[in-house]
């Protein structure tokens, strides 16, 4: 099997916090729709290379420092790429479409409603995903202050993905929570996913829903509509190539290191999470026993950033 096309894109922001984003020309494969800029990869040439050249050919600019967004494996029918995605941090110049291809500025959240390449899809679902992504404990039913109130902390503190996850709770007590959480994060601006029950979250107006392993499996194809969020919960590379099939957004992989209710499972470590991320399109969160200060590592290590209980619960 030849080895993938080496494609980078850079995401570029202007002062508002809009993306750039370019038509591809009338000609060209995929003529019509919008891609971030980029280009292919010389041979022998590195990534961060090829984006400073082609952002200067075909913007005009220098990028002065960037950092990975995410790796994209992607197949279309008549080649394989490998799309490096760039957050380009700073850069020197006027940005010029000096290809004559239309150029505009679109906000990261209307981004999802615009006609892209499918290879671009992942990105987009990676700049609309923060950093850290909260699962409530395992609490019991006579706890419900106790969620609302944990909610709203790690709102506070800034974490803006939380996974309801409430294992065993009757479901009108569940239902009355999850409406309270799913008020409360719209306040902070903060996204309320629940725990395996897509059709309940549906119901309630909840913001996607997270899908147990066992769950996802089950699924030929994705349960909610692209307006919503379907993450999946995954532990090895079939679970993974799964959850892109049916369609998930995102996924959270782990063990990747032991956590005081499964000391004894197998982990991956980083070098192994490394591994199956780079093998897959879908962001990924690292799971187990992350803290914060692991994000950096995590992003190093190809995730988009990490997936916690205990140390986001006490954000």
């Amino acid at each position: 099997m030849p080895d993938r096309l080496r494609v980078v894109a850079g995401v570029l922001r202007d002062s508002h916090g809009r993306v750039l984003i370019a038509q591809r020309p009338d000609g060209k494969h995929l003529a019509g729709l919008w891609e971030f800029p980029g280009g292919k990869c010389e041979e022998d040439e590195l990534p961060i290379d090829a984006l400073a050249r082609e952002l200067r050919e075909e913007l005009g600019i220098v990028v002065e420092s960037a950092r990975p967004l995410i790796a994209i494996p992607h197949d279309y029918a008549d080649t394989r790429i490998m799309l490096d995605v760039w957050q380009v941090s700073a850069y020197s110049g006027i940005v010029l479409a000096r290809e004559h291809q239309r150029l505009a500025w679109a906000e990261i959240a209307e981004l999802h409603r615009i006609e892209m390449p499918d290879a671009d899809r992942p990105a987009v679902a990676a700049l609309r995903l923060p950093d850290r992504y909260l699962i409530t404990p395992p609490l019991a039913p006579e706890d419900t202050d106790t969620v609302v109130r944990g909610i709203e902390r790690a709102c506070r503190k800034g974490v803006r993905l939380i996974q309801l996850r409430l294992p065993g709770w009757p479901g009108d007590r569940l239902a009355r929570v999850a409406r309270t959480a799913r008020n409360l994060c719209r306040d902070y601006g903060a996204r309320l996913l629940l725990n395996a029950d897509w059709k309940l979250a549906a119901v309630l107006g909840l913001d996607g829903v997270h899908l147990p392993a066992s769950v996802a499996t089950s699924l030929t194809q994705r349960p909610l509509s692209p307006e919503s969020w379907v993450g999946v919960s995954c532990h090895d590379a079939a679970e993974l190539a799964h959850a892109a099939r049916i369609g998930a957004d995102f996924a959270t992989l782990g063990p990747v290191f032991p956590t005081p209710s499964h000391e004894d499972a197998p982990t991956l470590g980083w070098e192994g999470f490394a591994d199956l991320v780079a093998a897959t399109a879908l962001p990924t969160y690292a799971l187990g026993g992350m803290e914060v200060d692991d994000i950096d590592a995590a992003q190093v290590s190809g995730a988009q950033g990490v997936a916690a209980i205990r140390a986001l619960w006490g954000a």
